[in-house]
């Protein structure tokens, strides 16, 4: 087996990373906090899954170090794998209310059924626990080359026992006689009472977790929230558009020297009117009655003066005749008075010309204005004026246009206050129900106490007449547990030890030929002179035999699989000086057909491979 890709979405401080792996030795290089530990977590994660804790163990557990730093809903990924010619996706969602976990055929295109069964197939049946302690290798975390010897030969005693690091038979031991001490002691006078009392707070809390409040609408919320947040943009985008397109409509009218509709009609009602006293003026002064009229009092007062002059001459001929023809000469006054009349009218018709002449020109002056301005063309006409007309209905039409804008605009505003408001409705409704959300958990804890008391009360109460065969089970428990270790010992050890062996010359570039551990767990170097208790090497030698049992343990875990699960090296070579290192990776590279991934923060085993020509794939974090 081998991974081909890793595919992040959302891990500690991972977002949406792809990282691809290829055959052999991947060397995965990157300085401290760039993200070794959360990758070589996240694959844990994907084959072996991660559980949060409960209680305050929840606090600092896996789960909680490696939730996304950013973008909680997105703590997810997926490994993609190849295991004899066939190519798998492992998808795995690790988010406690909306867990997921399958494996894809990618060669077939379609979900593998029993998903579990397969992921067991693919691992050998590994736990976690022995994943831990064979296939994926640490460094030695003692601070001494003493506390080294001491972690060897607890590894030893273990693998020893029961060929397995999640089997401790010793451990087994020490529990089966602690659990008959515990059986004997149930025998509790008042077991009846508490477990009715558990009964009756296990279905009050029942009830109360049932209750409306804490069903979880978190997710129903945040949709509703995001929805809401889109029509805001949405409005808000209209409203945008609606302001620009109001703004270039005020401009046009600012530019007219207009600002609202009423401007518009006032001014198109003052120069209609402009326009028509204008047609009046032109109509009254082209009129060619008018100019007779003008010069006719002037002719009537000349005759009025010549009949004047002539009664005036008739009646003054002689002194008496003047007397006597005193009518004549009264005549001749009147007509003389007529004439003057006439003259003033005339006069007055003529200054009454030359004033319409200038309204005329003012009337002329402001329609060329008013024209030009709109229309281009200076010039007054009929066809003018109704091109103006039309001119102002466009820009009474822009008013009006304007005017359903704003109040669109308006309306789009309390659109949007009001969807705001729904919007913080929403965020106090997630703050309220992640409240009760942490409270559930709180009741759920709670719950889940109380019934695994309720459990024990109730296997009690169900066990009492049966402790004495507990009792017996127990002691033939033990007894069988103890061939059982016999057993291991007398074959898997040996194996260990023979394995181990194997891996150590080669380890060690042929200064310790094997190794040997006595029956009291004491592991000696093999050497051709003597044999070297592990109390006398370097810390250096102690880590290559702690990885030389690992190794071996992996290798008679997989038995005669052809397809090895990949190795997974976690800064394992810390202690190794550069010769040792240098053993270290050309006996990987040549005993080990599997896939490597090499995990640490230095760039020595790069160049070491470099420099041996090794093949190898960097990948730089």
């Amino acid at each position: 087996m081998k991974f081909l890709e890793l595919q992040i979405k959302g891990f500690g401080k991972f977002q949406e990373q792809t990282i691809s792996f290829e055959d052999g030795i991947n060397v995965i290089y990157g300085k401290n906090e760039t993200g070794k530990s959360t990758m070589h977590t996240f694959i844990r994660g994907m084959l072996f899954g991660i559980h949060p804790q409960r209680g305050r163990a929840s606090k600092n557990d896996l789960y909680s170090k490696y939730e996304p730093w950013e973008n909680s809903g997105t703590y997810e990924g997926s490994l993609r794998l190849e295991h004899q010619g066939t190519i798998y996706r492992i998808e795995r969602r690790f988010q406690k209310n909306q867990k997921e976990f399958r494996i894809i055929d990618e060669t077939l295109g379609k979900e593998v059924a029993d998903g579990k069964g397969l992921l067991d197939e693919l691992l050998c049946g590994l736990s976690e626990t022995a994943y831990n302690n064979t296939i994926s290798i640490g460094q030695l975390k003692c601070a001494t080359d003493e506390g080294m010897v001491s972690e060897l030969k607890n590894y030893i005693a273990n693998m020893n026992t029961s060929g397995n690091m999640a089997l401790n038979i010793t451990k087994a031991t020490d529990f089966l006689k602690s659990r008959r001490k515990e059986i004997g002691a149930r025998q509790i006078p008042d077991a009846a009472r508490s477990y009715t009392s558990l009964l009756g707070e296990i279905k009050s809390l029942e009830r109360e977790i049932a209750a409306p409040e804490y069903e979880n609408l978190i997710p129903s919320y945040q949709k509703m929230r995001t929805e809401t947040q889109s029509q805001v943009e949405t409005i808000q985008a209209e409203k945008e558009q609606l302001l620009q397109k109001s703004a270039r409509g005020h401009q046009v009218l600012s530019e007219n020297h207009f600002s609202t509709i009423e401007d518009i009609e006032s001014y198109e009602e003052q120069t209609d009117e402009s326009f028509q006293e204008y047609e009046e003026l032109k109509d009254t002064l082209s009129h060619k009655g008018r100019k007779a009229l003008t010069i006719l009092p002037f002719i009537l007062a000349a005759v009025f003066c010549a009949l004047s002059v002539y009664f005036y001459y008739l009646g003054g001929q002689n002194p008496v005749s003047f007397y006597l023809n005193l009518a004549p000469l009264l005549v001749s006054a009147f007509l003389v008075g007529v004439a003057f009349l006439l003259c003033m009218i005339s006069l007055s018709m003529i200054l009454s010309s030359r004033s319409l002449k200038k309204k005329l020109e003012q009337s002329s002056q402001e329609l060329q204005k008013a024209f030009g301005r709109h229309l281009g063309d200076p010039s007054v006409t009929k066809e003018a004026m109704e091109a103006f007309r039309g001119r102002m209905a466009e820009f009474k039409r822009l008013s009006s246009t304007i005017q359903q804008s704003e109040e669109t605009i308006q309306r789009l505003n309390d659109e949007i206050s009001s969807l705001q408001i729904r919007q913080n409705d929403f965020s106090q409704n997630i703050e309220k129900q992640q409240k009760n959300q942490w409270t559930l958990e709180k009741k759920l804890e709670l719950l889940s106490n109380y019934k695994t008391q309720a459990e024990a009360l109730r296997s009690t109460l169900a066990e009492n007449d049966k402790i004495s065969q507990e009792l017996e089970a127990i002691d033939l428990a033990q007894e069988t547990m103890t061939e059982l270790s016999t057993s291991i010992r007398n074959s898997f050890g040996l194996h260990l030890n023979k394995t181990a062996s194997d891996l150590i010359d080669g380890l060690t570039g042929g200064i310790y030929t094997s190794m040997s551990i006595d029956e009291n767990l004491n592991a000696f170097m093999n050497t051709k002179t003597k044999l070297v208790p592990m109390e006398q090497v370097s810390g250096g030698t102690a880590d290559q035999v702690y990885l030389a049992l690992r190794l071996a343990s992996a290798k008679l875990i997989q038995g005669s699989r052809t397809d090895s699960l990949p190795l997974v090296f976690d800064d394992s070579f810390v202690l190794y000086d550069d010769e040792r290192l240098k053993n270290a990776l050309k006996w990987l590279s040549s005993t080990y057909k599997g896939q490597i991934l090499l995990f640490t923060c230095h760039q020595r085993e790069a160049q070491m491979l470099t420099a041996n020509q090794l093949p190898y794939h960097l990948i730089t974090l």
